[in-house]
């Protein structure tokens, strides 16, 4: 895919100024060099065209806002001027993997001030005697070259993960916010789920207490069934006394 249609897909449907990110590794350039990419992507922060073979930078529109460019496995041996005139605020470069040779090749990024981070791995100028003292000296803005700083301390993130991490920070907080919002509108449901569960319990109480009144009833017709039984059983007993007495009597007249 060249690099023209790469960009097109990449925009999904927004334009040029909305996008903050742009990645078009593995695409394809036009005879060595950037094409598609205009100024209206003003807004535009990270740049990432690795393997795309670049032998050039010559095309990069104006970008002023642009923090951290992916130049890796091209073949750009020279023209790196360009980088301080068209991205002035450049605070992270990857040259990783290009034909740089030598110490003058990469002086003209002395003009880019904000420069942090430096990577040239895999260049053949990191072959060269005391490289690393020579580029700090070079260029002393810088504060890491291929990932650590001049008292050999590696960097708290490699190149892009820094940007990139912080871009995704922003899309969780966004999600966050979105969660939370959608917690607030479901809460009025929650409460009339619990509402509905002290409803059944209120219900489940008064039953078991009808249920305990039921049994006490029952138990208090058992009651007064056993004291009638009592007092028919006594009454007949003294009926029947009453009638021997009678009988005793009778017989004494005789």
């Amino acid at each position: 895919m060249d690099m023209k249609k790469r960009i097109h897909l990449e925009l999904r449907n927004r334009t040029p100024s909305d996008v903050k990110e742009l990645v078009l590794d593995n695409c394809r350039s036009n005879e060595g060099k950037i094409e598609g990419l205009t100024d209206e992507f003003e807004e535009l922060e990270f740049l990432s065209t690795i393997n795309v073979g670049l032998t050039s930078v010559a095309n990069l529109p104006k970008l002023n806002k642009l923090k951290k460019l992916e130049l890796s496995d091209n073949r750009i041996s020279g023209g790196l001027e360009v980088l301080a005139e068209k991205c002035p605020n450049l605070t992270h470069l990857n040259l990783s993997g290009n034909k740089i040779k030598d110490l003058s090749t990469i002086e003209p990024l002395k003009k880019l001030e904000s420069l942090k981070s430096l990577d040239l791995f895999n260049c053949e100028v990191t072959n060269l005697n005391d490289y690393r003292e020579n580029v700090f000296k070079l260029l002393p803005q810088l504060t890491y070259l291929d990932g650590y700083d001049k008292e050999d301390k590696e960097a708290p993130d490699s190149d892009a993960e820094a940007y990139v991490e912080g871009l995704d920070d922003d899309e969780d907080d966004d999600d966050e916010v979105e969660e939370e919002e959608y917690d607030e509108d479901a809460a009025p449901g929650d409460e009339d789920e619990e509402e509905g569960e002290d409803d059944d319990e209120e219900e489940g109480e008064e039953e078991e207490e009808d249920d305990v009144s039921g049994e006490e009833e029952e138990e208090e017709d058992l009651n007064d069934g056993e004291v009638d039984d009592e007092e028919d059983y006594e009454e007949e007993r003294g009926q029947k006394r009453k009638r021997e007495l009678d009988e005793e009597g009778e017989e004494d007249d005789d």
